[in-house]
């Protein structure tokens, strides 16, 4: 309030006047019959003595009716900043808010959150709507989300914006506007407004000012969200042995400098170490020996946002690798010493590593630290190969497997299980090519590429084997070439004809480094990271069930076709139980641009905008005018009352 507004407010000390005027109002001495006064003359009263608060209701009153005056005094000249529409000619609008719930608005705007004070904005605009109004809702965290589709049903839009939550996902304010613009371009409403309720921290302060060019005009208020405010998290906490590695980054204005990386078992402090002072240096831990698996590294000082302080530590780390089993001793081309399939895999520059091993391991930690196998021609498994697969499989494992002619021809005691489940036959192929029109839609346009093909003889499997396939790429006469089955909770794809120039010129074919990128596309995504950024999905192939319970509680599952997704939007460990019982451990990270608080431009007209104002005027002078009236009609009753008492005292005397 403005300097006027309290010295209006000061009337009120005027209330000391009528506890004045009680203390020193005077009354008669009290009488008290003495037999003998009769015989003394009678005199003019003298004594009199000051009389105490004796009527305090009509006290209080008086005193009530002086501070209602100092209020409704004041009441004129006290404002607030409160958000509400303007409208052209009385129309109604078709309004969009955009509610950023990214991480960095849970930095402090005063006594609360940039989030709260967002939410709260949100609310003042839809008390100013009205019948007729339209509102849809979107939340501007990455990815941006349609909250809620363009609706006249104004409390669906209330009850949301009460249950919105501020999330720990990156910012894409540019997003959420495209999304805004299309939720209300096409509406019968007069006028399109959208209201976006941002601190504009979205990782790219020089980029181009947010609204220049909208078709539909925007209004950026809130001006005390773009306040400096500098962060620094945990990006990552690494383990391998008793030496931890932790990853801190900060703001462009802030260090982390005179703080500490501070490791906790549970709630126990076991390590600390400070943070170097140079910016990207990792601080490292030395934990003691007997340090529990489930650890949590901790930022010591405060900074504007708390929550991305902590990050649970991941046991390993980095990528995980392609495994190639391929023979290249056999290969009369002249490739120039490695199989053509690893040339192949190093010529499609994915971003996943090849590691070539020269058999299937036979034990499932060797296994564990690939995404996929690829597997040329094998001669048969073991049972502790079978074994080591199986539960590679089970777990999300992708294997890719080339059957040719060793494959026909296993020794004793060796099977292609569980990759197939039967014995397969090497047998003359009277089929010259793949049939694209009977390929599955994605994989068309490269059967198109693998016509006279040139291969005499082609892997056969058995009748039971072919009814689990289904057939991706067949050959002309129906049987498969390219075919994938589930096991587990991984994915088998198989190839009726070996990597190998000598069998086919399947190698040499475009279509041949189609199907690997595919095959590796199909790693990645089935691939589980025990670390990926917050707000990216999880995803769950061949899995009937998952439960997630993460730092706010159960995480969402949603099915799409045959894959279950899920979508961390908080910062933390998560721990995921399949359908078997099996568990695992993953973590949502916090995303390194949403560290950059410094706020994106707005365009001009964006911030002086005619869709709305943020002033209002507080008129509650007609309630304490009210309120004031009754005081007065009250006072009068207490004074009539007193006015009577004497008469009635000296009536009954």
């Amino acid at each position: 309030m403005s300097f006027v507004a309290w010295l209006a407010l000061g009337v009120g000390m005027l209330v000391a006047l009528p506890y004045l005027a009680h203390r020193l109002r005077r009354k008669r001495a009290d009488s008290r019959l003495f037999a003998p006064a009769h015989l003394v003359p009678p005199a003019p009263p003298r004594a009199r003595r000051r009389s105490s608060l004796e009527d305090r209701a009509l006290f209080g009153v008086r005193a009530l009716a002086v501070l209602a005056l100092a209020v409704l005094g004041a009441s004129p000249l006290v404002r607030c900043s409160r958000l509400s529409l303007q409208r052209s000619s009385g129309a109604s609008v078709a309004l969009a808010i955009v509610l950023d719930d990214s991480m960095s608005m849970r930095a402090k705007s005063g006594n609360q959150s940039r989030f709260a004070r967002a939410r709260d904005a949100a609310r003042e605009l839809l008390s100013s709507a009205r019948e007729g109004d339209s509102v849809a809702i979107v939340l501007a965290g990455a990815p941006p989300r349609v909250a809620l589709a363009a609706t006249t049903h104004l409390g669906e839009a209330r009850a949301f914006i009460d249950q919105a939550q501020e999330s720990d996902r990156a910012t894409d304010l540019e997003g959420a506007l495209a999304l805004a613009r299309g939720l209300v371009a096409d509406l019968p409403q007069v006028d399109h407004r959208i209201v976006l309720l941002s601190d504009m921290a979205d990782g790219d302060p020089e980029g181009a000012p947010l609204g220049q060019g909208s078709t539909v005009p925007l209004w950026a208020p809130l001006a005390e969200l773009r306040q400096p405010a500098s962060d620094c998290a945990v990006l990552a906490a690494d383990r391998s042995g008793k030496q931890l590695r932790v990853r801190i980054a900060c703001s462009h204005d802030a260090t982390a400098a005179g703080r500490d990386a501070v490791a906790y078992a549970a709630d126990h402090e076991i390590a600390r170490t400070h943070v170097p002072a140079a910016a990207g240096a990792d601080a490292l831990i030395t934990l003691p020996d007997d340090a529990a698996n489930e650890l949590t590294v901790k930022l010591s000082g405060d900074d504007a946002i708390g929550s991305d302080d902590a990050a649970p530590v991941v046991l390993e780390s980095g990528p995980g690798a392609i495994a190639v089993v391929a023979d290249a001793s056999e290969e009369t081309a002249a490739t120039g010493g490695a199989p053509i399939v690893e040339q192949a895999l190093a010529a499609l520059k994915g971003p996943t590593p090849t590691r070539p091993i020269p058999i299937v391991p036979d034990r499932v930690e060797d296994l564990s630290a690939f995404i996929g196998v690829l597997i040329d021609d094998p001669p048969g498994f073991t049972p502790e190969q079978r074994h080591a697969l199986g539960d590679f499989l089970r777990d999300g494992g992708e294997v890719l497997l080339a059957l040719g002619p060793k494959s026909s021809a296993a020794p004793l005691g060796a099977t292609l299980e569980p990759l197939v489940l039967h014995a397969v036959g090497w047998n003359e192929n009277k089929s010259p090519a793949a049939d694209p029109a009977k390929s599955a839609a994605r994989f068309s346009d490269m059967a198109a590429t693998l016509t006279n093909l040139g291969a005499n003889r082609r892997a056969v499997m058995s009748a039971d084997d072919l009814a689990a396939l289904e057939t991706l790429i067949p050959w002309t006469d129906g049987a498969p070439l390219v075919a994938r089955k589930n096991v587990g909770r991984g994915e088998v794809t198989i190839v009726t004809l070996p990597f190998n120039v000598d069998a086919s010129d399947l190698p040499l074919r475009p279509g041949f480094l189609a199907l690997l990128d595919a095959w590796e596309n199909a790693v990645i995504e089935r691939s589980s990271p025990r670390r990926q950024s917050v707000g990216n999905a999880w995803t769950f192939p061949a899995t009937s069930s998952v439960r997630i319970d993460g730092p706010a509680g159960p995480l969402a599952v949603t099915r799409d076709g045959d894959v279950l997704r899920a979508e961390p939007s908080i910062v933390g460990a998560y721990r995921v139980t399949f359908d078997a019982g099996k568990t695992e451990r993953r973590v949502a990270a916090p995303v390194t641009r949403e560290l950059d608080l410094r706020p994106r431009a707005v365009a001009e007209n964006a911030i002086t905008s005619s869709v709305g104002t943020t002033r209002s005027q507080v008129d509650v002078s007609w309630a304490v005018a009210l309120a004031l009236l009754a005081l007065v009609a009250g006072e009068l009753g207490l004074r009539v009352r007193a006015a009577r008492r004497p008469i009635e005292e000296e009536g009954l005397a």
